[in-house]
């Protein structure tokens, strides 16, 4: 243990002693920040009729009412297929944009830019106001075409700024050389420069799928009918009957997000070494 709190953490000969305060602060943060949420997991095995913590009998049985009720199951369909269709829309389109950005040379190019992220800074009410109106002119209000469309506008700029920030250690003269050898520009970008910013895209494709599967303020305006997400049903039962359902359905989708994001730790790096 000595040996180790001596060693250098860094490069500038920083010892993980120095460090040690560092530490401790980052678990301590950790602690807080993911100690609510573990504590779901304990009470979706509770068989009581009510959220409690520590249960005092265990039980699936929530785990049962979950997977037998149809319209949990209607709910869990449609959030899993808005969330893979908005991947599929987003994910493409922001690293198209993120290109065109990064090799733009066109003045004014960071208004663009600003532009294009901007549902990272309007409040999300807003545009979750202004797309339900959008689409009751349009007839797609409470349709899965409405709902995709709404979360690839959240999601887009998400893929935007991981990829961007990819792009910017990218050195481009790799590409301009196949691009000097005769190859198209599209053939360029898809054999020389996409395999290097691999994992930038698999992160950003993961982040467009949560971006949408865990999105709950839009979906109270424009889902519902035949298409209601589980975000907005889970809203709906917290207001009219609070029941372990909730902790059930909320550590299902613990355990969807966390398995995601290892997979894209795990197939992305391996990609790109």
């Amino acid at each position: 243990m000595l040996t180790w709190l001596k060693s250098p953490a860094s490069e500038t000969q920083v010892t993980h002693g120095q460090r040690l305060w560092l530490y401790v602060l980052a678990i301590i943060i950790m602690i807080l920040l993911v100690a609510p949420t573990l504590i779901v997991i304990p009470m979706s095995f509770s068989d009581s009729q009510y959220l409690e913590f520590p249960p005092e009998t265990w039980s699936t049985r929530w785990y049962s009412h979950y997977l037998n009720s149809d319209e949990w199951m209607l709910a869990t369909r449609t959030s899993f297929m808005a969330a893979f269709l908005t991947m599929l829309v987003a994910t493409p389109m922001g690293v198209l944009a993120a290109y065109g950005l990064h090799a733009s040379k066109v003045p004014f190019i960071r208004a663009a830019f600003v532009m294009l992220i901007t549902p990272m800074m309007v409040p999300v009410v807003l545009i979750a106001v202004g797309a339900f109106y959008a689409y009751v002119k349009l007839q797609i209000l409470y349709t899965m075409t409405g709902l995709v469309l709404a979360h690839s506008l959240l999601a887009i700029p998400l893929v935007l700024i991981v990829t961007g920030s990819a792009l910017k250690s990218y050195d481009m003269n790799q590409e301009m050389a196949a691009r000097s050898l005769g190859a198209a520009r599209w053939k360029a970008f898809l054999t020389i420069t996409l395999p290097q910013i691999r994992f930038a895209v698999v992160t950003s494709a993961l982040l467009s799928f949560l971006a949408s599967f865990d999105e709950v303020v839009i979906a109270m305006f424009i889902s519902g009918g035949d298409n209601p997400t589980l975000t907005r049903s889970m809203f709906n039962a917290l207001r009219d009957q609070i029941d372990p359902t909730i902790a059930a359905i909320s550590t299902i989708m613990i355990l969807v997000t966390t398995l995601m994001m290892a997979l894209a730790q795990i197939f992305g790096r391996g990609k790109e070494g």
